[in-house]
């Protein structure tokens, strides 16, 4: 079912996160360390802006200042990195997979990641060509209620060294989220067959029926296999036995 997405809020911005930012965007490819004068000259803040700014951000490891005074950017900005980086090596994998699934089923792809205790967030989603449809936005967060990503994002949290009893893969609820909406997901795991995130199809409880999810189950376990084969796991005993159900 079609969700209206909300426009961004009608509110300014708050000027310190602002100016902070601007002194972290001061630092340019080859720069090592910056002094108080050099980075007023780069933003326009006067010093003492600046050093009460950057006290902040050393506290959250954005800026280390050195012994000659000079600060340069901290261990923090070299994990967001890492973040980006590796977000940008999953939509490489997962983008192409969610296309496919939504193009063979005309049912919304997503992939959900747990973010924080009681949150699942929509990393990548591919929308159904059908008029109607979920439309899940990337970054959009939902609760970690009963619905079948939110399961098995519980289930999995911990996997491989807990192994608690596995249901039947794919895993398909009805109404927990959204009433009318169905959905039906499969745990995609990676190096150290470690927990990823859930690969999951949703749509219109009306189209997305209990037969019907059996009817595309086959595709979204071997997408989850071969996803998770690709991420660098050897999946099979987790998804072999519905498979082989299926076939």
């Amino acid at each position: 079912m079609a969700t209206v997405t909300k426009d961004r809020p009608a509110v300014e911005g708050v000027a310190a996160v602002e100016r902070a930012l601007e002194l972290l965007t001061a630092f340019r490819p080859g720069d090592e360390a910056l002094g108080l004068v050099a980075l007023s000259e780069r933003t326009g803040l006067i010093k003492s802006t600046i050093l009460r700014l950057a006290v902040s951000l050393e506290r959250f490891n954005l800026l280390v200042r050195m012994p000659d005074g000079r600060y340069q950017l901290g261990s923090e900005v070299v994990r967001l990195n890492s973040v980006y980086q590796g977000a940008i090596d999953l939509e490489r994998h997962i983008q192409p997979v969610l296309a496919k699934l939504a193009a063979e089923t005309q049912e919304t792809a997503t992939f959900y990641v747990r973010h924080g205790e009681h949150e699942r967030m929509c990393l990548f989603r591919v929308n159904s060509p059908s008029v109607l449809r979920l439309d899940v936005q990337p970054g959009q967060s939902r609760p970690m209620d009963g619905a079948a990503s939110a399961q098995l994002l519980r289930l999995f949290e911990h996997w491989p060294d807990v192994k608690p009893a596995i249901p039947d893969i794919p895993l398909y609820t009805s109404g927990a989220t959204t009433p009318h909406v169905a959905s039906m997901s499969v745990p995609i795991l990676g190096h150290g067959d470690a927990l990823v995130g859930a690969l999951s199809l949703a749509g219109p409880s009306s189209r997305l029926t209990e037969e019907r999810a059996v009817s595309v189950s086959l595709k979204l376990l071997q997408a989850g296999l071969a996803l998770s084969r690709s991420l660098g796991s050897n999946a099979e005993p987790v998804f072999r036995v519905p498979i082989a159900k299926l076939l």
